[in-house]
């Protein structure tokens, strides 16, 4: 009876000391995902990032990654209905890039910030340190793994109003789908109307853990560097260098047309 007891007390004294935590965790969800929550273990899975867990056995199965796998799914599913719902006169091609602009890691870590998403990732102090909480590849892998989290615990049609309340209804999706999206591409074609050398791109940091890393990219023409970018992808830097490159070059010349 007295080991039965000392058992209740420790059991007692545990479940003090997590409540409070728990019952944070539930309100901060209910908070961001604007839902009810009932299983509160997935959505303190949702916000683990691998680094937490490193040299865990296990780590892929306590981590957000098989979470954000099925967000990754359910979130291009969502997507892809309301797309085909709201242009009904638009062709394959338009609701392909519209959608690919929509779920990629940038648009996703902007709904990620938008939602404060960062401040509630658990992540180990090495990777809090080297910016893990700004990191567009972690905000938007938590953001897929939300999505998974709020399918498991409430169904798709409340996965369906979240994505709609926090990642579409905020953008204008027609002005979206008209923005130019391969500045690469654009800069090219500016260059050689002009008669100028061909752009190139060159890689001057690379910061961060292997699975985070941080790039930045110069665009230069000829001995010129117009544009920097940094990004989680070698890729995105580029485009993002190419896009300020662009600016700076039509509001020269834009300039200079002035004065003429």
């Amino acid at each position: 009876m007295r080991n039965i007891l000392h058992r209740l007390q420790n059991w007692l004294r545990s479940a003090g000391r997590e409540t409070p935590a728990a019952f944070e965790l539930l309100t901060v969800m209910r908070r961001l995902t604007g839902l009810p929550v009932r299983n509160a273990a997935l959505y303190e899975q949702a916000l683990t990032h691998r680094s937490l867990l490193r040299g865990h056995p296990d780590s892929h199965l306590h981590s957000n990654e098989r979470l954000e796998f099925l967000g990754d799914a359910v979130l291009g599913f969502i997507v892809a209905a309301y797309l085909y719902e709201h242009f009904p006169d638009r062709n394959e091609g338009f609701l392909t890039r519209l959608r690919a602009k929509l779920v990629n890691r940038e648009a996703l870590a902007q709904a990620a910030r938008r939602l404060e998403l960062g401040a509630y990732v658990r992540l180990s102090e090495n990777m809090e340190r080297a910016g893990g909480r700004a990191n567009d590849s972690i905000l938007s892998d938590a953001f897929e793994a939300l999505i998974g989290a709020i399918y498991l615990d409430l169904g798709l049609e409340a996965a369906r109003a979240f994505v709609e309340r926090v990642l579409l209804e905020p953008l204008d999706l027609e002005a979206l789908a008209r923005r130019p999206d391969n500045y690469k591409s654009l800069l090219l074609e500016f260059a050689q109307a002009r008669g100028w050398p061909q752009p190139r791109y060159r890689v001057v940091a690379e910061e961060g853990p292997s699975h985070a890393r941080t790039f930045t990219v110069e665009a230069w023409i000829g001995n010129r560097c117009l544009g920097t970018g940094t990004a989680g992808s070698k890729k995105q830097a580029e485009q993002q260098a190419a896009r300020e490159a662009l600016a700076r070059l039509q509001a020269t010349e834009s300039i200079e047309a002035g004065r003429a």
